[in-house]
C-alpha cells in the first residue's frame, strides 16, 4: 500500500528535477539510480549493525558511501564532484551485484547545479530500503510518470486493467509466466502478487515453501527491446522480491534466440505502432506480416504451452481489419486459441492515446474443448474518459470479471452453454464466426439479432439507398454568399438540427454535392454517428468532407423513419462498438452501410414518423412555455433590483 509520506517524497523528488530534467523518463532514471545507490548503503549499514561487514562500499570504494555523500559539512561543489564520480565508478565495483552494475552502466548526472543536487539527495535520503510490497508499490507509482513511450507505441498499462487481466488468466505457483514486451514489468509484478495472495492463509501467513518461492522466481521472464525499459523493469521486480530478475533486452519479433522457449501463462500489452516501412521479422511466424500488433499476437499464441493461457491487450483493428494477415491471424485464434474477447472503453490509455482497445483471452485447452467464444463489453472502468482520468462511481470491471469467470468455469467443466446468456456478454459459436468469411471478432456483428427482439426484417442501410454513399466536398469555408450554405459537422446539433449562427458558403460550388430533401448525412470522423436529414426548407446546401450522404430510396424506406432510427440507443451502441479511434474517431461508408435497420411496411414507417413528430411538437410547445416562464422569473427578480414589487408598486 502506497503511504502518503512515500508518495510525497516521490513527488518532491520529481519537482526538484523538473527544471533540470523536464522529461519524465529522465526524472524516473535519476530517481531510480539514486534509490539503488541509497539502498546499497542501507544494506551495508544493516549488515554492519547485525555484526557482519559491509559488502558493497569496501576495498577502495569507501569514499562513495551514501552516508559520506550526504554528511553535513560537505560543500555543494564537492558533493557534485563526488556524486558524478560515484556514478562512473560503481559499475567498476566488483562487490556490487551484476543487476546493480547494469543499472548504473552509462548513468550520468544531466546537470551541474549543486543546489539542485543537494535538494534532490535530501529527498532521496528520506527513503529507507526494505523488501516490503509497500516500496515496490511506491516504485510503480514513480513509473506511472513515464505514461507513454510514444515513439515505440508503448503505453503504460493502468494498474487496475493489469489486475483485471491477471485475475482472469489466474497464473499458478508452478507455471512459467512470460511478458514478451514487458516495459516496466507491471504484468509480471501483478502476476507474482496474484500467486502470493492465492497461497496465503486466512491469517495472512505465507503458505509457499522456500523451494516454491525459488521456483516461482525462476519461472518468471520478461523481454523488452528497450535497454531503458529492461533497466526499470529489473529494478521494479527486485523491489518486489526478485533477487535476480530474468529480464532480457530482446527483440521478440526479429530475434530467434528464445523462439523455442514456451510459457504456461503469457501476459502482455505489446506495442501498437510499427516503424516506418514495417518490421522485418524472421521467417518462423505462422502469419506473415510487418505489423507489430499482428506479429506479437501470433508470437503469444504460438508460444503458449498445450494447456497455456494468455491475456493480451490489442488495438481494436485486430478484430476486424480486412488485410490478409489480420484475417489469417483471427482464423488461427478462433480455431486453436481464443476463449474470449473483452472490449474496453476508448479512453483507457488517456491522456497518452485515445486508441480503442480490447483484451484477448487465450486458452489452448479450452479452445480445443468448446465450439464457442465469449464476447464481453466494458463501458466504464471506474474512471472518466477525460485526460485526467478521474475516478467515477460506475465500474463494469467487477461485473464482467464475475460473468467471464463463470463462463470459463462452465466451459472448462463441459457444461451446456446453448442457453447461457451473461448479462454483459454474448456467446457466439465458432462456426458462425467462420461463416463471416473474414473471422470478424467485432461482437456487434453477432450481437445485432440479440440486441433488440424485433418482428421486422433487419435490412442493411446500404440496401435502402439510391446509388452508393457519397463523401462530401473538400472545399474551404468562405463567408456566406446568401445563396449556398456549406453544411459541416459543426453546423449540426446533437439532436439533428442545423445551427442558425456561423453560416458559411463553400469556396467551390459542386453541383453533385448539393443536398436534396430526404438526404441523410452521417458524420464519419470526430462526432461519429451524428446525423442530419435535409429538408427543402433549409434551402440550397452543399455538404462538407467529413460527412457521408446516404440518399434514401423512398420506395424502400421513409427517409424520416431511417433518420429517427439513428437517434435510438441501438444506433448509439453500434457507433460505440464500431468506431475506430486514432487521432480522430472514424466510421467509414462501408461500415455504415452494414448497419441493419428494422424495416416495417412503408405505411407503418409513416405512422411511426407521425407519432414521433407529434411528440416532438408537444415537446417544442412545452419548451416555449418553459422559456416564457423562465423569462417571467428573471423579470420578477430584475424588478426587485429596479425597486418595483410584484404588485407593481414602488418599494
Amino acid at each position: 500500500m502506497l503511504d502518503a509520506e512515500t508518495k510525497r517524497r516521490i513527488d518532491n523528488a520529481r519537482d526538484v528535477l523538473v527544471g533540470k530534467a523536464p522529461d519524465p523518463k529522465a526524472q524516473v532514471e535519476q530517481i531510480t539510480i539514486a534509490l539503488i545507490y541509497k539502498f546499497m548503503d542501507d544494506m551495508d549499514a544493516a549488515s554492519e549493525e547485525l555484526g557482519g561487514r559491509r559488502s558493497f562500499f569496501t576495498d577502495g570504494f569507501e569514499q562513495y558511501r551514501w552516508a559520506s555523500l550526504v554528511r553535513s559539512g560537505l560543500g555543494g561543489h564537492e558533493t557534485l564532484r563526488l556524486y558524478k564520480e560515484a556514478l562512473e565508478r560503481i559499475p567498476e565495483n566488483p562487490n556490487v551485484p551484476r543487476l546493480f552494475r547494469d543499472i548504473f552502466a552509462g548513468a550520468f548526472l544531466p546537470y551541474n547545479d549543486p543546489e539542485t543536487l543537494r535538494l534532490f539527495l535530501k529527498e532521496i535520503d528520506g527513503f529507507r530500503y526494505d523488501r516490503s510490497d509497500g516500496f515496490g508499490d511506491a516504485y510503480e507509482y514513480l513509473l506511472r510518470a513515464l505514461g507513454s513511450q510514444g515513439d515505440a507505441g508503448q503505453f503504460l498499462t493502468p494498474r487496475h486493467v493489469i489486475e483485471f487481466i491477471v485475475g482472469i488468466v489466474d497464473p499458478q505457483k508452478h507455471e512459467r509466466v512470460l511478458d514478451p514486451a514487458c516495459g516496466t514489468a507491471g504484468f509480471l509484478v501483478a502476476a507474482h502478487a496474484h500467486i502470493r495472495a492465492a497461497n496465503r492463509a486466512p491469517n495472512g501467513a505465507d503458505l509457499l515453501t522456500p523451494t516454491e518461492r525459488e521456483q516461482i522466481a525462476n519461472n518468471f521472464a520478461g523481454y523488452d527491446i528497450s535497454p531503458d525499459m529492461t533497466r526499470l523493469s529489473r529494478v521494479n521486480m527486485h523491489l518486489h522480491g526478485f533477487a535476480a530478475p530474468n529480464i532480457q533486452e530482446y527483440d521478440t519479433l526479429t530475434s530467434e534466440q528464445f523462439w523455442t522457449q514456451y510459457a504456461d501463462v503469457i501476459l502482455a500489452n505489446p506495442p501498437f505502432m510499427s516503424p516506418k516501412g514495417g518490421i522485418r521479422p524472421h521467417g518462423r511466424f505462422s502469419v506473415q506480416s510487418k505489423r507489430s500488433e499482428v506479429l506479437f499476437v501470433d508470437y503469444i499464441a504460438e508460444h503458449l504451452a498445450p494447456r497455456g493461457r494468455a491475456g493480451v491487450i490489442v488495438p481494436e483493428g485486430i478484430l476486424f481489419q480486412s488485410q490478409t494477415a489480420h484475417t489469417q491471424l483471427r482464423k488461427m485464434l478462433v480455431e486453436k486459441h481464443l476463449a474470449a474477447v473483452i472490449s474496453l472503453p476508448a479512453g483507457v490509455f488517456q491522456p497518452y492515446s485515445g486508441v480503442k482497445t480490447s483484451i484477448l483471452i487465450l486458452d489452448n485447452n479450452l479452445a480445443r474443448r468448446t465450439d464457442k467464444i465469449a464476447f464481453f463489453k466494458v463501458e466504464s472502468d471506474g474512471f472518466d474518459l477525460g485526460a485526467q482520468r478521474r475516478p467515477i462511481e460506475r465500474n463494469d470491471l467487477p461485473a464482467v470479471d464475475g460473468e467471464l469467470r463463470d463462463y470459463l468455469r462452465r466451459a472448462r467443466a463441459g457444461q451446456p452453454l446453448d442457453d447461457y446468456a451473461p448479462a454483459r456478454g454474448l456467446i457466439v459459436e465458432k462456426a458462425r464466426i467462420a461463416a463471416s468469411g473474414d473471422y470478424n471478432l467485432s461482437a456487434e456483428r453477432y450481437r445485432e439479432a440479440e440486441q433488440r427482439e424485433t418482428e421486422y426484417t433487419l435490412v442493411p442501410l446500404g440496401e435502402l439507398i439510391i446509388g452508393k454513399p457519397q463523401y462530401g466536398s473538400s472545399a474551404r469555408k468562405v463567408p456566406y454568399d446568401g445563396k449556398v450554405r456549406y453544411v459541416r459537422i459543426s453546423d449540426i446539433t446533437d439532436d439533428g438540427k442545423l445551427k442558425d449562427d456561423e453560416i458559411v458558403s463553400p469556396s467551390e460550388i459542386e453541383d453533385d454535392l448539393f443536398l436534396q430533401p430526404g438526404d441523410l448525412l452521417i458524420a464519419r470522423s470526430g462526432s461519429v454517428g451524428r446525423t442530419y436529414l435535409h429538408k427543402e426548407i433549409a434551402g440550397a446546401s452543399q455538404y462538407a468532407g467529413y460527412l457521408i450522404r446516404f440518399r434514401i430510396d423512398p420506395h424502400k424506406a421513409n427517409p424520416a423513419y431511417v433518420y429517427h432510427i439513428t437517434k435510438s440507443d441501438t444506433w448509439r451502441e453500434w457507433i460505440a462498438s464500431n468506431s475506430k479511434t486514432g487521432t480522430l474517431t472514424n466510421i467509414n461508408a462501408k461500415q455504415y452501410s452494414a448497419f441493419r435497420v428494422p424495416l416495417p411496411s412503408l405505411e407503418a414507417q409513416m405512422a411511426i414518423v407521425e407519432e414521433i413528430e407529434g411528440y416532438q411538437r408537444a415537446i417544442d410547445a412545452h419548451r416555449d412555455g418553459i422559456a416564457e416562464l423562465e423569462g417571467s422569473i428573471e423579470e420578477t427578480i430584475a424588478g426587485v433590483w429596479g425597486g418595483v414589487t410584484p404588485g407593481g408598486e414602488s418599494g
